[in-house]
């Protein structure tokens, strides 16, 4: 019985992890996915968020990924995201700016941006700002 699978998250810029896991966490559409090996096989839509890595040694890695695609097949996860960011990487003060300029944008309803687009960077900042802080409490830093 096999006790790890292939991880692989790839951006449009770069790879970004590829490597053996015991278990993934992703921000799926419908919910955060906890993901084994074996797992049943699964295509999804994944939402700006944290993806966490189990590796066989016990530690876990942290990333963004602003959203994109989830394949699940039994001995292999591939994570297909619009962008994506070791979560120790992303630069908090332009993600707090970024979240800002989202905000300003709703609120005046008449930017040069559309209320579709300042929602998903608002989206996205907030999903960062997460990831940041959740890697923060994990490692005490």
């Amino acid at each position: 019985m096999a006790t790890t699978m292939q991880v692989d998250i790839v951006s449009a810029e770069a790879e970004i992890f590829s490597g053996p896991a015991v278990m993934v966490f992703a921000p799926a559409v419908m919910g955060e996915v906890g993901i084994l090996p074996r797992h049943t096989p699964l295509i999804t839509k994944i939402k700006p968020g944290e993806v966490r890595i189990r590796t066989p040694e016990g530690t876990e890695e942290y990333f963004f990924v602003s959203g994109g695609m989830l394949e699940v097949q039994p001995h292999v996860v591939t994570i297909l995201a619009d962008t994506a960011a070791r979560a120790k990487d992303i630069d908090e003060a332009a993600a707090i700016a970024a979240k800002q300029r989202a905000e300003q944008a709703l609120a005046d309803q008449k930017g040069e941006i559309s209320l579709a687009q300042a929602e998903a960077e608002l989206a996205e900042a907030i999903a960062q700002l997460k990831a940041i802080q959740s890697l923060r409490k994990k490692t005490g830093r």
